[in-house]
């Protein structure tokens, strides 16, 4: 298991210029501390709030030097820039959005951020390509209402987290943001254990360790 400070109290409550109606969010932490983001408007896109945010990263703790990193369905790329921001060298925004693939790439080239990788496509089809990369850390945080709702919001988020397992290292951690409650019963057939769990208003937020294998 990485070394995660201890748990904290769970939360209660050049490229093209951004959307018409874009908003912005700051990364809270690391090198590019209080740097703006902008979030445009797309289907789907609801940026990880800061205080939910803060949890998160005193969980994992603030340095995450040398860490690899995957922020599968970027969006805004809040959670991806802030890992950067504290030191992650590997970091990859997977995004599908046509807006908000321009507003990540605009964000990037303007904060000059490096080990930042963009990646255009499906999210799920990405990380089942990743077996054994042996990734430190993993976001999934899909849309709630997700336009591939057509396979069912429930399996999206099991497709996701299966090749999320098979992808992290042995002492890799998931984090996973839903509107639907997880539990170790449901999480467990798909290879995790709850590490940490918190809850703000709608937003239920968990840090997902792999199940320890039997010898």
């Amino acid at each position: 298991m990485k070394h995660i400070r201890p748990k904290n109290s769970a939360v209660t409550s050049s490229p093209k210029k951004p959307h018409a109606g874009a908003g912005e969010i700051r990364i809270i932490g690391g090198r590019y501390k209080r740097s703006k983001l902008t979030v445009p408007v797309a289907q789907g896109l609801r940026p990880t709030g800061d205080r939910v945010r803060e949890t998160l990263f005193n969980w994992l703790g603030q340095d995450l030097s040398g860490w690899r990193c995957i922020d599968a369905f970027a969006g805004s790329g809040a959670l991806g820039f802030e890992a950067a921001s504290r030191g992650a060298k590997d970091v990859w925004l997977v995004e599908r959005d046509r807006v908000a693939l321009q507003a990540l790439e605009a964000n990037q080239s303007r904060l000059s951020m490096t080990g930042i990788r963009i990646a255009s496509g499906d999210a799920v089809a990405l990380l089942a390509s990743q077996r054994g990369a042996q990734w430190d850390l993993i976001f999934l945080d899909p849309p709630f209402g997700d336009a591939t709702v057509e396979l069912g919001i429930n399996k999206v988020y099991e497709q996701a987290l299966k090749s999320a397992c098979d992808a992290l290292a042995g002492d890799g951690l998931v984090y996973l943001e839903s509107g639907l409650a997880w539990s170790a019963q449901t999480l467990g057939p798909l290879g995790f254990e709850i590490y940490r769990e918190g809850k703000a208003g709608a937003v239920r937020f968990y840090l997902l360790a792999k199940t320890p294998t039997v010898e």
